[in-house]
């Protein structure tokens, strides 16, 4: 493995001399010995085997290493993953996953144990090591910034492609309106999105963070209903009435182009503010909710009795 990674930094193309190593199984345990063993910048295992016996190494770590460690593991029993925890938390640099109720192999598509949650969480987890130590390092709140204005500023939708990977997906939650692909989501842009918006849309940001893959983004959404929002009151004809709703968007990269979008609302806040839901029938509230969340001092429990 050190001669693999020699190899590596000698070839033009690794520009920064920089080598990561990711292993599965009994590359997991490999991964761990390439900890202790070899010059790597930075190491990820996936739920290693045998790794228990190799714990007498632990005080030659050179690097950041994370391992990802399946509750239910047949081939690292709990007695070895107690051992594995107890001897390595704690560690500068060290970072260790536990993942409830996970089998083996919980993160190979298509597996028996594949648990696609756990999967997302891991991968996200690997990305941020291995990134940490080697890069690149994307500015991705000033990337996200760009692929709003091309959405909501000028409108644009091939710019607003431009930013996103070749094979995109967006979720707007609430509704379940988006699209998979790049046909689907650019149709659904020119269609339903980008050109749908009243004219006096505005996005105000209540807080960012940014993490090694993603953007989450706390915003308050605000609209005069003048035209039809397909992908927020689809099939509703403009009311004329403001609406004012918090909004939550889940933005996910890979490399430096957007690869997902979830976006998350209070449905019920909308209908309420529109005028198709009726609050006193239901414990939903209106534009209270985008007031309070910019003065927390407002009243709350005003839906209890």
């Amino acid at each position: 493995m050190q001669t693999a990674i020699d190899a590596l930094r000698a070839r033009s193309e690794v520009t920064d001399r920089k080598v990561g190593v990711l292993g599965f199984c009994l590359g997991g345990k490999l991964a761990y010995l390439a900890a202790c063993r070899t010059d790597a910048d930075a190491v990820v295992g996936y739920y290693g085997v045998g790794i228990d016996a190799a714990l007498d190494e632990a005080d030659k770590i050179r690097c950041p290493l994370t391992l990802h460690i399946a509750e239910r593991d047949g081939f690292c029993p709990p007695e070895a993953r107690e051992r594995i925890v107890a001897t390595l938390k704690g560690r500068p640099g060290v970072s260790l996953y536990v993942y409830p109720g996970m089998d083996h192999a919980f993160a190979r598509a298509g597996g028996e144990h594949f648990h696609k949650p756990s999967a997302l969480m891991a991968h996200d987890r690997s990305i941020a090591t291995l990134k940490g130590a080697i890069g690149p390092h994307y500015d991705l709140s000033a990337l996200w910034d760009k692929h709003c204005e091309y959405e909501f500023g000028t409108r644009n939708v091939d710019d607003t492609m431009s930013t996103m990977v070749p094979e995109p997906y967006v979720n707007h939650i609430p509704t379940m309106t988006g699209g998979v692909g790049y046909r689907a989501l650019h149709a659904f842009y020119t269609n339903h999105f980008v050109n749908s918006n009243p004219p006096d849309t505005t996005l105000t940001s209540i807080s960012r963070t940014v993490g090694a893959t993603q953007v989450v983004d706390e915003l308050l959404f605000c609209f005069t209903h003048t035209t039809e929002i397909p992908w927020m009151l689809p099939g509703v004809a403009p009311t004329g009435r403001r609406v004012e709703v918090p909004l939550l968007a889940v933005i996910k990269f890979r490399g430096n182009k957007l690869y997902h979008e979830h976006i998350y609302w209070d449905q019920a806040s909308v209908l309420v503010q529109v005028g198709l839901l009726d609050p006193k029938l239901l414990p939903v509230a209106g534009i209270e909710t985008a007031r309070k969340l910019l003065d927390e001092k407002l009243p709350s429990n005003t839906l209890l009795a």
